[in-house]
C-alpha cells in the first residue's frame, strides 16, 4: 500500500546569469544543504538522492553531495530535458509512497553557457528530430534561427490563427512575470517591464520577441521527500504533501496532426493534469496559485488550457480579465516564472517545488498568495516529459 509523500524541507540559491554562477558542484551543495537546514534535518539521515541536470558529464549529482558527506547512499543522476528537476522529484516521491525508503532528497542545479540551448553530439540521431519534422512541414526551418524558439514561435502562430488572440496578449504574460519576479529575491530579472518595451524587443520567431524566451540560467534547488511517520520519528514540519502526481511522455498526437501547438506538448500537459485530477478528485478551478513552465510566453497561454484553468479558446479573454495574477482567480507563476526568475534547467521543477511549499506554509513575504491550500506545478521537457504535481496544505 503506497504511502503519503510530505515535501519537509526545500532550498534553493539566487539564480544567476551564465559566467556569474559558482560551479555546479558548489551549487548543488548550496541548495542540498539549505533543504536540509530548512528541514531541520542532518544529511545522514537521507537514504536515497535523486540528482538532476542536463549540461554535465556523468555522476556529476556525486561530485555535489560528496560536499556534504560520502555517506554510501544510492545516488541516481537524472537528465530529462526542461522537466529533469522535477523528474528528480518524481523519483524521490515514488521511493517514499512505495515503501522503498523513508526519506530521499531530489537535487537539481545546472551551471548554464550564454545562448540559446544545443546538443554535444553531431554524429547521431537528434532526440528532437521528429520534433523537427513537425516544423519542417508545418513552417519550414529557419537555421539562422533557435530551434525552439521556432518550435514555440509557430505554435503561438498557430494558436493567433486558431483564436484569432493579439500578439500583444503574449507581451502581457512576460509583463506579468516582471511584476512577480519584483519581490523574489531569488530571481534573475527584477525589474519592471511594459508591453511596449516587450513587443519593441527584437523578434525570434513568429510573435515571440527576445522578452518572451526565459534566459540561460545558472542555479539549484533541492527538497526533502519523507513519510509521515519519518517526520514525526524526527520531529520535522509535515504541513505540505504531495496529493497527485504524474508524468508522461509523448503521444501519437504531438507527431501525427501537424500541430505545434501539439509537438510542444499540450497533450502531454492535459495528460498528466488529467491523471492528477483524477487521481485526487479535485477541479483544476479551485486552486488558487499555480508554477507552470512558462519557458516561452506562448507555452504559458497554452498551458492556462492545457491545465483545465481555462476553456479552449478562453486564455486570451483570461490574460485580459486579470485573472491570471493577484486579485484575479489564480495567480500563475507568483515566483516570476522562468521567464524572469530564470531557467536552469535541471533546477527548475525543484524552484517551482519550493515556491509552492512556501506559499502553503504562508512563508512567500511580498509574493504570498491569500488563502492558498492547494497548488499545482507543471514541469515539461521536449522530448518529452511533462510532470504535473499538485501540493495540499496539512492541517
Amino acid at each position: 500500500m503506497s504511502r503519503k509523500a510530505f515535501v519537509v524541507g526545500v532550498g534553493m540559491i539566487p539564480f544567476t546569469k551564465p559566467g556569474k554562477s559558482d560551479d555546479y558542484d558548489v551549487m548543488g551543495a548550496r541548495a542540498a544543504t539549505a533543504a536540509l537546514r530548512d528541514a531541520d534535518l542532518e544529511y545522514s539521515k537521507v537514504q536515497q538522492a535523486y540528482v538532476g541536470y542536463v549540461y554535465g558529464d556523468s555522476t556529476s549529482g556525486q561530485r555535489a553531495l560528496y560536499n556534504l558527506g560520502e555517506t554510501g547512499i544510492p545516488v541516481v543522476n537524472v537528465n530529462n530535458n526542461c522537466a529533469t528537476g522535477s523528474t528528480a522529484l518524481w523519483l524521490a516521491r515514488q521511493a517514499v509512497e512505495s515503501g522503498a525508503v523513508e526519506c530521499a532528497l531530489a537535487l537539481g542545479f545546472e551551471q548554464m553557457q550564454p545562448g540559446a540551448l544545443k546538443g554535444a553530439w553531431t554524429d547521431r540521431p537528434r532526440p528532437l528530430g521528429r520534433f523537427d519534422e513537425v516544423l519542417e512541414a508545418a513552417a519550414g526551418i529557419d537555421a539562422s534561427v533557435p530551434r525552439a524558439a521556432q518550435y514555440f514561435g509557430v505554435a503561438g502562430m498557430e494558436y493567433m490563427e486558431k483564436f484569432g488572440m493579439k500578439a500583444e496578449t503574449f507581451a502581457k504574460v512576460q509583463v506579468k512575470a516582471r511584476k512577480h519576479s519584483a519581490g523574489n529575491p531569488y530571481s534573475v530579472f527584477r525589474t519592471q517591464l511594459t508591453e511596449d518595451e516587450v513587443m519593441a524587443a527584437p523578434t525570434l520567431f513568429g510573435p515571440v520577441t527576445r522578452y518572451q524566451a526565459c534566459p540561460p540560467t545558472c542555479g539549484a534547488a533541492a527538497a526533502i521527500i519523507c513519510t509521515e511517520e519519518f517526520a514525526r520519528a524526527n520531529g520535522l514540519r509535515a504541513d505540505v504533501a504531495i496529493k497527485a502526481q504524474s508524468m508522461t511522455s509523448d503521444l501519437p498526437s504531438t507527431f501525427n496532426e501537424g500541430s505545434m501547438i501539439k509537438a510542444v506538448g499540450y497533450d502531454v500537459t492535459a495528460s498528466a493534469a488529467h491523471n492528477v485530477y483524477e487521481a485526487s478528485g479535485v477541479d483544476p478551478r479551485d486552486i488558487r496559485v499555480v508554477e507552470l513552465h512558462d519557458c516561452f510566453t506562448v507555452n504559458e497561454v497554452l498551458c492556462y488550457e492545457a491545465l483545465g484553468l481555462v476553456e479552449e479558446g478562453g486564455a486570451e479573454q483570461f490574460i485580459l480579465n486579470g485573472d491570471n495574477t493577484y486579485g484575479g482567480r489564480v495567480v500563475v507563476n507568483p515566483s516570476g516564472g522562468l521567464l524572469s526568475k530564470g531557467h536552469p534547467l535541471g533546477a527548475t521543477g525543484l524552484a517551482q517545488c519550493a515556491e509552492l511549499v512556501w506559499q502553503l506554509r504562508g512563508d512567500a513575504g511580498p509574493r504570498q498568495v491569500d488563502g492558498a491550500t492547494l497548488a499545482l506545478q507543471h514541469n515539461l521537457g521536449l522530448g518529452g516529459a511533462g510532470v504535473v504535481t499538485l501540493y495540499e496544505k496539512v492541517s
